[in-house]
């Protein structure tokens, strides 16, 4: 190309390249190849985790009736220290019977301890047994040892008040001279 506008006449070279094809190509072969094999990892890691999932929804998918025979092997152990691992309970329950499973439940949020757990014997009639640990000591606590109940969906737990209805009071004439136990402000009838 020329450049006319000041008057003076210059070519400008076409630029060089330098050849990627050598060795840039193998290097970036090889990073392309690893990268690869990365993927592939993952991807086989993924399956796993797939199939331990569905494994583990399989387990969680008990029928009822599985879950009231888990229920009745099972006990309710409150008061249990914080700092209670379940190899510890289950040597403290040891002497009742044949333990599947040991449970310390843990809130969601902050992973702590919420000071209760669940032993799940091989055997209905190994909780009676267990029965026999109530108000023993475990990591210098008195522990409280119950059958484990079933939750009914849809039974409520008799908290709270509720909400409407009727509360007792009377906003009109109030010959008695109490305040009514409802929301709002009491008017002083």
């Amino acid at each position: 190309m020329s450049d006319t506008a000041n008057g003076s006449s210059t070519t400008k070279e076409p630029e060089t390249r330098p050849d990627v094809s050598g060795v840039d190509g193998d290097a970036t072969d090889k990073e392309l190849e690893a990268m690869k094999a990365r993927v592939k990892e993952m991807e086989e890691e993924a399956a796993k985790l797939r199939e331990m999932q569905a494994q583990v929804e399989k387990e969680m998918n008990l029928t009822e009736e599985d879950k009231e025979a888990v229920d009745a092997r099972s006990v309710y152990v409150g008061n249990v220290d914080y700092s209670a691992t379940p190899e510890e309970l289950q040597a403290h329950f040891q002497s009742a019977g044949t333990i599947n499973r040991v449970t310390i439940l843990c809130d969601k949020w902050t992973g702590h301890p919420k000071g209760f757990a669940y032993v799940e014997f091989a055997e209905p009639d190994l909780v009676a047994n267990a029965m026999a640990l109530n108000e023993s000591l475990f990591h210098g606590r008195q522990i409280k040892v119950t059958p484990k109940r079933t939750n009914v969906p849809g039974m409520s737990r008799g908290r709270g008040r509720g909400r409407g209805g009727y509360r007792g009071g009377y906003y009109g004439y109030n010959p008695y001279g109490f305040r009514p136990r409802g929301r709002g402000r009491y008017r002083g009838y």
